[in-house]
């Protein structure tokens, strides 16, 4: 049965061998340096190429996401590996906003996948629950919901201050989603898919999720359907992630309780995401953010950023090699080669060193 794969359907093209870089901020440029390495290794022949975008960049010359960029990537790639994007000399982050979204909006990557995978049990938090019970994914809808930037604010400054956030849940942006939550399920031999939302509260929008899931689900008998408020599968999650096998919701709840998941995974060093368009380019980014406070010491943990290259390669018809970045992350944590945050003293040089020494035997 696959267990690593960020593909969302079983019967496509395989898209470029191209890659492109886009190191970003922060750490963003250490992490994403130890990936390379692992797909310099593993797949020699894939074309790297490395983008300018940035703080740097913005400081420099106000320059986000050019048209023409986003269509090179849009045309000439297969996969776009991004490290983080974040930078204190940008209170606004404004070029993380245009960069990250613009991508995510712009190339249509409906799809953000997030494996929620416990890989030693001494990285759990949860007393009792450990790798056997600690894995499952998420679907995440990427380009609706409340992050459309759609409200405004009147009459701001004032005590009578006005702020308006809108949700947006189109039929098709729901029913697309959905239906790559079961196509997954079914492609990889999943019995379970749980849809989540808030229609006891938020009646008219998440009504339409109910009711388009029912239709989805219909179609997929094999699979059992069921669904929970957000905020009872948050509970869910710490009582019982063994009840998981894959979730499927909006672009908030998605947002948050990925990072729940997260931290029930061993914490966002290990984080990967995807976001997908099925059939075309798709964006790979470990989550942990930029993180400032420590950027340029070398202590970041690289491991969520090579575990991206493990789904680089899956998305690109190499799943075979994506495994054994999976299998390779999982050993080095068994034998405790790890980062300072995860109890160990490697350096982010270190962790990517002990990751290709253990590809190379």
């Amino acid at each position: 049965m696959p267990t690593h794969t960020a593909s969302t359907h079983t019967a496509r093209v395989l898209p470029l061998p191209r890659v492109a870089l886009l190191p970003g901020d922060g750490i963003g440029h250490e992490v994403l340096a130890e990936g390379v390495r692992v797909l310099q290794l593993l797949a020699p022949d894939l074309e790297l190429v490395s983008f300018d975008l940035g703080a740097d960049r913005y400081l420099r010359d106000g320059t986000t996401l050019p048209d023409d960029v986003l269509e090179q990537l849009r045309t000439e790639f297969g996969a776009i590996f991004v490290g983080a994007f974040g930078d204190p000399r940008v209170p606004t982050s404004v070029h993380a906003k245009e960069i990250l979204l613009g991508m995510r909006f712009r190339l249509d990557l409906y799809v953000n996948f997030r494996p929620i995978r416990l890989y030693h049990d001494r990285y759990g938090p949860l007393r009792g629950k450990g790798t056997e019970e600690t894995n499952f994914v998420v679907f995440r809808e990427n380009t609706e919901g409340m992050y459309t930037g759609i409200g405004g604010q009147f009459k701001r400054g004032t005590e009578d201050e006005i702020a308006i956030e809108q949700e947006v849940n189109t039929r098709k942006g729901v029913e697309r989603i959905l239906r790559a939550a079961f196509e997954w399920a079914r492609a990889n031999g999943k019995a379970k898919v749980c849809m989540s939302d808030k229609s006891n509260a938020m009646r008219h929008g998440h009504e339409l999720w109910q009711r388009v899931f029912k239709l989805v689900a219909a179609e997929y008998p094999e699979i059992k359907a069921s669904h929970l408020y957000v905020d009872v599968l948050a509970m869910r999650m710490v009582q019982a992630p063994e009840s998981f096998e894959v979730v499927v919701t909006n672009n908030l709840f998605g947002d948050i309780i990925t990072d729940l998941g997260a931290a029930l995974a061993g914490g966002l060093g290990l984080a990967a995401s995807a976001n997908i368009h099925p059939g075309g380019v798709a964006m790979f980014e470990p989550v942990h953010g930029s993180a400032p406070d420590i950027a340029g010491q070398g202590i970041a943990n690289p491991f969520a950023a090579i575990l991206c290259t493990g789904m680089i390669l899956d998305h690109l018809g190499r799943p075979a090699l994506g495994r054994r970045v999976e299998d390779t992350i999982r050993r080095c944590l068994d034998q405790g080669q790890v980062t300072r945050e995860l109890g160990g003293n490697l350096s982010t040089r270190e962790a990517g060193d002990a990751v290709l020494n253990l590809l190379s035997h």
